[in-house]
């Protein structure tokens, strides 16, 4: 399959702009105003993401490289228009997953291997009821929950959203920038079985000492109990935007602490 060809979609990929930081950066200020022009251009702009993403499905899938190419755009243009500036993340690694799971989606759905249409429908409806039923609860449901919505047994839903999935290995490339590949398993955290643990442990609990009362309460609601947002600010009698404020505040202190 012709994977590195020049033309793919009419687009001559060996004549993509790149953009510099501080273009990217003014480009998303106006992005953000609602210029449709700057859009174009940070679109374009980053169709060299796209091809670094398709790489690693197209030599291994019998699809045309310009229906991942043109799917992968797809996932740009979501990336694009969520991308939230103010997370302090650059945009590729808020775009990779994003292009990635557009592209498995498509392949999903056009996967030799078939999924029955039942237990297809099945995982399809409980991916709507857990986005209902986030939207009603403002927290995410268990699969219990999911099943009672959508008249299933939890291991019918676990099974067929299960099914509907594709394995990956953990050392695939997703991207590279001309430096080090980002593979996989850099973008999941293995949290048992790590003989550091202990002094990860020590060092977080230093650093929450350095924290306000209410920020170490709510980074300890947040991130060890679990609770949502929209949990916290009922339990401490703020709004949730000023939990978000507080919280990302605590965070800061935390890093600087840690660095």
């Amino acid at each position: 399959m012709p994977v590195y060809k020049v033309e793919i979609c009419g687009v001559n990929t060996s004549k993509l702009p790149l953009l510099t930081n501080d273009e990217k950066e003014a480009l998303f200020k106006r992005i953000l105003e609602g210029d449709k022009e700057a859009r174009e251009q940070y679109i374009k702009g980053n169709l060299r993401l796209v091809l670094s993403v398709i790489q690693r499905f197209a030599s291994n899938n019998a699809e045309n490289v310009d229906d991942l190419f043109q799917i992968g755009c797809i996932g740009l243009m979501k990336a694009v228009d969520n991308f939230d500036i103010t997370q302090g993340v650059r945009f590729s690694t808020y775009a990779v997953p994003m292009i990635c799971g557009e592209i498995k989606r498509f392949l999903r759905d056009n996967n030799s291997i078939r999924v029955s249409r039942s237990i297809r429908d099945t995982a399809y409806k409980a991916i709507y009821a857990r986005e209902a039923l986030m939207k009603q609860n403002m927290k995410e449901p268990t699969i219990m929950e999911i099943a009672q919505e959508v008249g299933a047994t939890k291991e019918e839903v676990t099974y067929a959203l299960d099914a509907i999935q594709s394995p990956v290995s953990l050392y695939e490339p997703v991207y590279t920038d001309g430096g080090d590949p980002l593979f996989v398993m850099d973008q999941i955290s293995d949290k048992k079985n790590l003989e550091e643990n202990w002094v990860e442990d020590i060092s977080l609990n230093e650093a929450m000492k350095k924290l306000p009362q209410r920020e170490r309460h709510i980074i300890d609601m947040r991130f060890f109990e679990g609770k949502t947002q929209t949990e916290v600010a009922e339990e401490i009698h703020i709004s949730q935007a000023q939990v978000s404020r507080l919280e990302k505040n605590a965070l800061k202190i935390m890093r600087n602490y840690l660095s």
